[in-house]
């Protein structure tokens, strides 16, 4: 019988452990961070665009699609557990080239985003595109597409933010998603999006909450940090730099 690749094993952390509990996934913003993580004994990690971007040195959303790729590839191949990788929403290239820069770069999965430059892309397009990807790359990726309604959606009355993102889930896993990120929901609306999809939901847990306990109780079943851990890093090294010049 032949062993399951690993995206495969990567969807397969998802389903594992008992309801209440989340597969967590520390954000690695470089090789030295990645293998501490790992070497913490975390079964799989993600990437995160703005903390792989500062680490560059350039502004969240502004890193050059080849530095992104290359980061990860750097990352994937300092540990020996699974990598996902945020890629924003691929940095307009065509499917196929983000699939195959994905496999390159030995990422199991991404994030892809339904905005740019902070609006929100129709869902009819974002669903197209998410299908293409999932062409591209086949069984071979693990798709995990964000839904920014709750961040991008302001104005708009919080059970209209839920309703559209239930119907973007809806859409995004039709079209081949694997997971489904509404990023910056409230509890109660993840503790729903749950409840009602079929797919992993995942959390991003912060600093200042919800923490990774509050998320899994929700319902998450996978929770990422964002470019949180990478801001807290940076912030120690502030305080390092502050301490030696008044030391």
């Amino acid at each position: 019988m032949t062993a399951p690749g690993p995206a495969a094993r990567f969807r397969e952390l998802h389903r594992a452990g008992e309801p209440g509990e989340a597969l967590v996934l520390p954000g690695a913003w470089d090789p030295a961070a990645a293998r501490i993580f790992a070497q913490a004994g975390f079964a799989a990690l993600a990437t995160p665009s703005a903390g792989i971007a500062a680490s560059l040195g350039h502004r969240d959303g502004e890193c050059p699609a080849d530095e992104m790729f290359a980061a990860v590839a750097r990352i994937v191949r300092a540990v020996e557990v699974p990598v996902s990788a945020d890629i924003e929403r691929g940095y307009g290239l065509p499917p196929a080239e983000i699939a195959a820069r994905l496999r390159a770069a030995g990422a199991v999965g991404c994030n892809l985003e339904d905005s740019v430059a902070g609006e929100l892309v129709a869902a009819e397009a974002q669903a197209a595109f998410l299908a293409a990807v999932r062409e591209a790359a086949g069984p071979q990726l693990f798709v995990n597409a964000r839904v920014d309604v709750h961040l991008r959606g302001s104005g708009k009355p919080g059970a209209e933010l839920l309703d559209e993102a239930l119907a973007r889930g809806r859409a995004y896993i039709e079209a081949g998603a694997d997971a489904v990120y509404p990023i910056g929901a409230p509890l109660a609306d993840l503790a729903v999006l749950a409840r009602e999809l079929p797919v992993p939901v995942n959390g991003l847990a912060r600093q200042d909450g919800p923490s990774v306990a509050e998320l899994a109780a929700a319902g998450c079943r996978r929770v990422t940090f964002g470019g949180g851990l990478a801001a807290r890093a940076y912030e120690g090294v502030r305080v390092l730099a502050e301490q030696l010049r008044t030391g």
